[in-house]
């Protein structure tokens, strides 16, 4: 028997990979996507999304990725997973994200074919977007600077393609190495922590898709996990999917507060 089983839940509702069915869209949630939609929808150029380790830009920027229908938007979700990427690596997946095929071998040469092809988006009336999650990792002068110039890409009246870069708060130092860029910032927002009475709605979210049909975590309970988490959703997935499993373990029909101060003391460092 699993913990889902003991539970009678269909799945675990408190897994750490990004799932759009669990999607809890708190209010400063529903303020940025508003924000970075109108970025799109007027072709702003650049936007910024910063935050903490765990509060959620990856989830954030998938759901941005589902609200743009591939009718009106020609998007792609970029996730750098390491620092040492090259500026020339950068442009050819760029390009191949926006569908530019048989790639050229000179730069100059795959500037162009860039151009072209996000001038005939712009014919067909879609807009081009790139989502680059993790894009505190672009850490060299030459990756800021090329992004500059795909900015530069425009028509009369309109830029030609919309960046929305995630990343945690050293992104922000990041575009500071080309100065010109932080100028093309059209859109900046920043991620904070959940409040107390948000983590509770959270819980009781994850909890209700995840098919639970009885109440698991009391207030107390939840307002103990809010505390302990900070707030930030991925701890909060964490402590609540080991409390689960050390509830099923101990028998445990009902969670109590002990039970997650156990829990959280046993996942501390050192613990």
């Amino acid at each position: 028997m699993s913990y889902e089983q003991f539970y009678q839940l269909r799945e675990q509702p408190f897994s750490n990979t990004p799932d759009p069915r669990f999607f809890f869209e708190v209010d400063q949630h529903a303020e940025v996507l508003a924000r970075l939609m109108h970025a799109v929808n007027t072709m702003k150029g650049l936007a910024v999304v910063v935050g903490d380790v765990g509060t959620g830009k990856t989830t954030l920027a998938r759901r941005m990725l589902d609200q743009l229908d591939d009718d009106r938007y020609e998007s792609a979700l970029l996730v750098i997973i390491h620092s040492a990427i090259t500026a020339e690596w950068l442009l050819r997946k760029i390009a191949s994200q926006i569908g530019v095929e048989d790639l050229a071998e000179e730069k100059v040469e795959i500037l162009s074919q860039i151009y072209q092809r996000l001038v005939e988006l712009h014919q067909l009336g879609k807009k081009a977007v790139v989502l680059i999650d993790e894009a505190n990792m672009l850490q060299q002068q030459s990756l800021m600077e090329e992004l500059r110039g795909f900015l530069n890409l425009e028509v009369p009246g309109s830029k030609l393609i919309t960046f929305i870069l995630f990343g945690l708060s050293n992104l922000e130092e990041n575009l500071a190495l080309d100065p010109p860029l932080v100028q093309r910032v059209a859109v900046k927002c920043r991620l904070t922590s959940l409040k107390p009475e948000a983590v509770k709605a959270y819980l009781r979210h994850r909890l209700k898709i995840a098919g639970a049909t009885r109440e698991i975590f009391s207030d107390e309970v939840m307002a103990q996990i809010a505390a302990d988490s900070r707030g930030i959703p991925r701890l909060i997935n964490t402590i609540g999917d080991n409390v689960l499993l050390e509830g099923y373990l101990l028998k445990r029909e009902r969670i109590d507060v002990a039970l997650v101060r156990d829990v959280v003391r046993d996942l501390a460092p050192g613990g």
